[in-house]
């Protein structure tokens, strides 16, 4: 296995388009690979960098073999795989950096490759996010979200995830739209991101609230 740099990230990597599904740099994902195209590229990224681009489609339509992409993803490593008995192979990828898309290329075994930027995004590697977070205000709204929609949650965990934890994990597993991970993942730094949980919770709280009122 290859150690990656963010000076030697490669030009091109596979990529693995799911609705929904957001890897935010220094977060951990599970997924399930089963489609023949996404083994191949699996055992395919298992024998070069060990890198797989997570990138979400425009619009998820069942028909369409190849939807059109997000320009921004984010590339993880794969830190852990275990092949099951009925050929499935089940990976937990760590984020590495995001990425900007600039073009597909040629596709192998059936899946996508694309070529990426990685300078828009170097201090995902370089830099230690210091920006602030009002962990007051989030897990005030948290929990009133979490109350409302009747989620069950340990708040001792909650209390003691540092904040780039629990910001991302929130941004991951919250059922926020397409459009409002794309925005979580393009954020600029940690503080942008929870500001705009901050955001979207008020906003869920109030839909909740008042759910025949009209939002302009």
């Amino acid at each position: 296995m290859k150690i990656l740099r963010s000076d030697t990230l490669p030009e091109i990597i596979p990529i693995f388009p799911l609705p929904g599904i957001l890897l935010l740099p220094l977060a951990t994902l599970p997924l399930n690979i089963f489609e023949p195209r996404y083994l191949a590229m699996t055992r395919d990224a298992l024998k070069g960098d060990w890198l797989i681009g997570m990138i979400q489609p425009k619009y998820h339509n069942k028909d369409s073999e190849v939807p059109d992409l997000y320009p921004v993803g984010c590339a993880g490593k794969i830190a852990s795989f275990v092949e099951t008995d009925d050929g499935r192979i089940l990976i937990s990828l760590k984020g590495i950096a995001r990425f900007k898309l600039l073009e597909e290329t040629t596709l192998i075994n059936g899946y996508r490759r694309a070529r990426v930027h990685w300078d828009p995004f170097n201090t995902d590697i370089h830099t230690k996010d210091a920006s602030k977070v009002d962990r007051e205000q989030l897990e005030v709204l948290l929990r009133k979200y979490f109350e409302m929609r009747k989620v069950n949650a340990s708040w001792a965990a909650i209390e003691r995830a540092p904040d780039a934890q629990l910001v991302a994990s929130l941004a991951m597993q919250c059922p926020f739209t397409l459009e409002e991970k794309q925005a979580l993942l393009e954020a600029p730094a940690l503080g942008d991101r929870a500001n705009l949980i901050v955001s979207l919770l008020s906003m869920a709280i109030t839909e909740d609230l008042n759910p025949d009122a009209t939002l302009h």
